[in-house]
Order: structure tokens, then C-alpha cells, then sequence
């Protein structure tokens, strides 16, 4: 048997996209192609890869291979994405501090930080509600009991 040569990378790049619906138009056409990445190949993976996500934005750590091919990996969505969608509110408060946009209860925080609990570097579920807590406070969200 051969031993299988090890791939070189040739770079690591991050990027967001709504699962199951990315299309190679700008932002991330541009960006794949500028790391050598096909768009047309990447998108259609991707999207069979996030489809059940259905529009949720994702982040994706794609590293792409001096031969140019790549893999890609997916990560929980962004920690705002999830508390808006929680809260049911549009977008943050532009001034946290005084202008409060919307209420989660503790259970959504912890739901949450069980959906980010791979992606935080919590060591435990309570820390990762601290973390959760901290950008909802900061989104201008307050996190009430129950």
C-alpha cells in the first residue's frame, strides 16, 4: 500500500453565510475567489451541508489546499443571531445602556449556551450563560427570570 502524501495548506479564512441559501454574488463569491476556492463548488456544498439551518447565518472555517481544493467546516451561529432570534427583535439597541430592545428569559440563555457550548471556551454551562448574558447586555437585551 502507498502511503497517502499530506496535503499542504496553502491558507485558513473564515466567513458568515445563511445556511442552505448562500449564492456566489458578493460578499462571498469575491472572497472565495480570492483565496483560490472555487464559488460554485463551495456554495453548492455548502448549502447541502447547512440546508436544514434554512437562512440562519453560520460561521464557516474554510481551509483551502495548495492543489486548490478545500474543506470547510461549520460553526453554531453567532451568539447576537441567536438572542435576536430569541428576543424577536430586528437588531440591537444602538445605546445598550439606556435604550433596552427586547427581554429573554434564562432558560433561552441556557438553551443558547448549549447551542454555543462548542464554539465558547467555557468549561462549564453555567460560564457559558455568563458569556451569553454579557452580549445580550452589551445587544442592549435584558435577561429577566424563568
Amino acid at each position: 500500500m502507498a502511503a497517502k502524501a499530506k496535503k499542504e495548506i496553502k491558507s485558513t479564512f473564515k466567513l458568515m453565510a445563511p445556511g442552505g441559501q448562500a449564492t456566489p454574488a458578493p460578499p462571498l463569491g469575491p472572497v472565495l475567489g480570492a483565496n483560490g476556492v472555487n464559488p460554485g463548488q463551495f456554495i453548492q456544498q455548502f448549502n447541502a451541508a447547512t440546508a436544514p439551518l434554512k437562512g440562519r447565518v453560520v460561521g464557516c472555517v474554510v481551509t483551502v489546499f495548495t492543489d486548490r481544493s478545500f474543506t470547510f467546516e461549520i460553526k453554531s451561529s453567532p451568539a447576537s443571531v441567536l438572542i435576536k432570534e430569541a428576543a424577536k427583535v430586528e437588531k440591537g439597541s444602538g445605546v445598550p445602556n439606556k435604550d433596552k430592545v427586547g427581554k429573554i428569559t434564562k432558560s433561552q440563555v441556557k438553551k443558547i449556551a448549549q447551542d454555543k457550548m462548542a464554539d465558547l471556551n467555557s468549561a462549564s454551562i453555567e460560564s457559558a450563560m455568563r458569556v451569553i448574558e454579557g452580549t445580550a447586555r452589551s445587544m442592549g437585551v435584558t435577561v429577566v427570570e424563568g
